[in-house]
């Protein structure tokens, strides 16, 4: 029994993994109902407000789903949002048995999906192949137990460290199989976050460009249906209206107080104002913000002094650190804007993966806790 509910249940995130760049701010979720051995029903959650996976793999199984075990990648929902509970679902489908890879950390949910199967007489397990569901959904685990979004932080950098010509040039230091691995790192967030020095000095849009997503068509429909928000830091106003980064869509601009902001909202864009020191918004407070937002996932793409800044906080849940065979010298821009005197004062990162996009290479890194 082990050996198969482990291969189904591994089905299921395969399912749940279709949702990477669409569910935002639900989780990634995916269902297989499996009777006497076969497969009679497939789910996996694309939008908020749409069914769910479990409804979905129900409407497919049909009366087939009674006495079925149903394999979930998320516990199923008890409580009414946007659909109805898929706790009451699966009971009412008179499946026999659910196997769950882990216990919903939404509050509202927290274990009482599971206890409505159980009241209902249906055998329920949990903890199959949980750490990769997790993995499915790093953000919106994070938000829900801390009110906080999931940061990565991506930087491109030369083999010495350095990630843009002392006159500010930047383009391009990784080749196109890098970029496309970015574009997919923006699709799957929930917020694409940049600084005024990097949109002034690359003109930059930080959209998802379908031709570089190297994505199947359906992945890329599902990605330009719901593309990221994207946020431009601005403590003083400096980008102009008529710059790329305004032109390419609406977007939410966050600065001080103080600043007139009815040129954005004319404009079509949200203006945020939140308190700061010495020209500088207080990162702690648009995290919280986001996490308010229902915001899952933060993609923050900026120079080294923004970079530095979210570092410094200790804000950053993952490093993707794309880093090109060339050499750039000493008098290019560092990787992040964070003075340190003594080596004991050097945050130590964890490298969790190492691989090859095209002629360049990305590390995957996380703090280590202290």
């Amino acid at each position: 029994m082990a050996n198969s509910d482990q291969a189904w249940m591994a089905r299921a995130v395969q399912l749940a993994r279709k949702g990477l760049y669409s569910t935002h701010p639900n989780p990634r979720v995916g269902c297989v109902i499996v009777k006497d051995g076969v497969a009679v029903g497939e789910g996996w959650h694309p939008f908020a407000g749409e069914p769910h996976a479990e409804v979905h793999a129900l409407r497919q199984a049909g009366a087939a789903a009674k006495g079925a075990t149903a394999y979930v990648t998320l516990e199923p929902c008890s409580h009414f949002g946007r659909t109805p509970p898929c706790a009451d679902g699966l009971v009412e489908a008179g499946v026999a048995r659910v196997v769950a890879a882990m216990q919903d950390p939404n509050p509202q949910v927290a274990g009482r999906g599971l206890a409505r199967l159980r009241a209902a007489g249906i055998e329920v397990a949990s903890g199959m192949l949980e750490a990769e569901a997790r993995a499915l959904n790093p953000g919106f685990i994070k938000r829900m137990e801390t009110g906080l979004p999931f940061v990565r932080l991506k930087l491109a950098m030369s083999l010495d460290g350095r990630t843009a010509m002392a006159s500010g040039e930047s383009q391009w230091i990784t080749g196109p199989a890098a970029r496309r691995e970015v574009q997919r790192l923006r699709a799957q967030s929930s917020v694409v976050l940049s600084g005024a020095d990097t949109v002034l000095m690359d003109d930059a849009r930080l959209t998802v460009r379908a031709d570089e997503l190297g994505l199947d068509d359906e992945l890329t429909a599902l990605a330009l249906r719901r593309p990221p928000l994207r946020v431009l830091i601005d403590g003083r106003g400096r980008v102009p209206l008529d710059a790329t980064f305004f032109r390419a869509g609406p977007s939410l601009v966050v600065g001080l107080a103080g600043v007139r902001a009815d040129g954005y909202h004319a404009a079509g864009h949200e203006w945020l104002a939140l308190p700061g020191a010495e020209g500088q918004v207080d990162l702690d407070a648009l995290l919280r913000e986001l996490g308010r937002r229902g915001v899952n996932e933060v993609l923050v793409e900026a120079g080294p002094r923004l970079a530095g800044a979210f570092a410094r906080l200790g804000r950053v849940d993952e490093f993707h650190l794309f880093m090109a065979g060339k050499l750039m010298g000493s008098a290019a821009r560092p990787l992040l804007d964070w003075p340190l005197a003594r080596m004991a004062e050097a945050p130590a990162l964890q490298i969790k993966d190492i691989r090859a996009f095209g002629e360049d290479w990305r590390i995957l890194a996380v703090p280590v806790p202290a």
